[in-house]
């Protein structure tokens, strides 16, 4: 049970960075039996389900290195990212009673979320530079570490449960600063 709640808060924090790099990560290492999923995501195994998170990564591959157009493509993922989180959250504790997977999904969706403000503040801010390196770098490596994390919660459960408890409160804390730094811009303009 232990390790199911690892990889609960490993994958719902990958979810929140990337939801389609996440989903393709978690049907290859099923479907070329590395790890046994949880519960029932096995349905990620499935081509239709591979192909269409491949796709969609592909979209967002590319939608995220434009600067500005990944904020838009932020703004709509506020909403697919935490939802994704939660969705997997709760397939993954499917085999279990209806109430861990009611709370799964609630703190699969939340630790998405919380992930997902991290990314789009940085990126945000990152935008405000005139050059476009900055965001390439920057999306380069929230795939790189939502794949990864996906592959160490799937082999070192408690390894990946320890780095993701420093990044959710890392994300707390930059959401934080960006709000300050927000609530500073608006009060100097406001004057």
């Amino acid at each position: 049970m232990t390790a199911l709640w690892s990889t609960l808060f490993t994958v719902s924090f990958a979810s929140g960075l990337n939801i389609y790099a996440t989903i393709l990560a978690l049907g290859l290492l099923g479907r070329f039996h590395i790890v046994q999923l949880p519960g029932q995501l096995d349905v990620l195994t499935s081509t239709p389900v591979l192909a269409g998170a491949l796709l969609l990564y592909a979209i967002e591959f590319v939608a995220d290195k434009i600067p500005y157009v990944d904020n838009v493509w932020d703004v709509i993922h506020s909403v697919i990212r935490p939802i994704g989180g939660a969705v997997l959250a709760y397939s993954a504790f499917g085999n279990l009673d209806r109430q861990w997977q009611v709370l799964a999904a609630l703190v699969g969706g939340s630790v998405a979320l919380t992930s997902h403000a991290a990314k789009a503040s940085t990126r945000a801010a990152a935008n405000l530079s005139p050059e476009p390196f900055s965001n390439w770098a920057l999306s380069f490596g929230e795939d790189v570490m939502a794949v990864a994390l996906v592959w160490l919660a799937a082999l070192f459960p408690w390894i990946a449960l320890a780095l993701v408890i420093v990044l959710i409160a890392l994300a707390i804390v930059i959401v934080i600063k960006f709000s300050r730094l927000v609530r500073r811009l608006r009060s100097r303009t406001a004057t």
